[in-house]
């Protein structure tokens, strides 16, 4: 099978598995979103150990799995807020299991077992909180952060190879460029004309900033994950996608962006 047949594909029934669980129910989004986790920090950890790092994934992997599951049933009972803050004295344990472990770099493996439950684990609980913006689970919402920011990567795409001439941050991503950017805001603005004549959720205006938030944060998060990679001189952060690359390969953006969408949605419009 060609490449460009299996990215076809793999990208037909990524989307078409994301877009069924996000609309089914909560139970469906939650459930393939802890899965998404738990993969996205696994790859995490395994390009740390390539840094002379030891973290400790499976503690991690589990911390991070129940910061999620704090979120997910933080919606559903009413103790869910308490129930959140026991997860807090878990995180002493990261010390104390290192202090067992007999390992070298001992600072080193404790910071990016933390680094990856702060970049990955957190920013993904908090789309059980967007999720629930109006009191009610609206699949809409997320399913609407999606679109933005599959046009913003369209659109920079074609932008970027039929117009672009001027690097954007050639040491990091020399493919990436300045006519990509903007090709990348000027499609993902005209989504937010679409979302909000046929998501009856936000006005314009709101759709609007946050595409705005997508395509200058989605930036940064690709950008930030390109440096990660170029330091350890890997092209992707794994291979479960065939043709695709890794979890992190698909949701780098997204990591930057949900912490920025939720600040904003919570605090000047909900």
């Amino acid at each position: 099978m060609s490449n460009f047949w299996q990215r076809s594909i793999t990208g037909f029934l990524f989307v078409f598995v994301l877009v069924v669980s996000i609309l089914f129910n909560y139970h469906s989004f939650a459930a393939l979103f802890l899965i998404i986790e738990i993969l996205a920090l696994r790859e995490f950890y395994i390009l740390s150990s390539k840094s002379h790092s030891i973290p400790q994934k499976y503690y991690g992997s589990i911390l991070g799995g129940l910061i999620f599951a704090s979120g997910y049933f933080w919606q559903l009972i009413d103790w869910g807020f308490y129930l959140s803050l026991l997860i807090i004295p878990l995180f002493s344990f990261i010390f104390i299991f290192e202090l067992y472990r007999n390992k070298k770099h001992p600072l080193l493996n404790i910071a990016t077992t933390f680094l990856g439950i702060f970049y990955i684990s957190i920013p993904l609980t908090l789309l059980n909180h967007i999720s629930f913006l109006n009191g009610a689970y609206n699949g809409k919402i997320i399913l609407g952060v999606f679109i933005l920011i599959w046009l913003a990567d369209t659109g920079a795409y074609i932008f970027g190879i039929t117009f672009g001439k001027h690097k954007l941050f050639e040491r990091i991503s020399p493919k990436k460029t300045w006519e990509g950017f903007f090709g990348g805001l000027l499609v993902s603005v005209a989504g937010a004309f679409f979302l909000a004549m046929y998501f009856d959720i936000f006005p314009l205006k709101v759709w609007s900033i946050i595409a705005l938030i997508i395509v200058f944060f989605g930036t940064l998060g690709d950008l930030v994950e390109s440096m990660f990679k170029r330091s350890l001189s890997i092209k992707d952060s794994g291979n479960i996608l065939p043709g695709h690359g890794g979890i992190l390969d698909r949701f780098d953006s997204l990591l930057f962006v949900i912490p920025v969408i939720f600040t904003y949605l919570y605090f000047f419009v909900r």
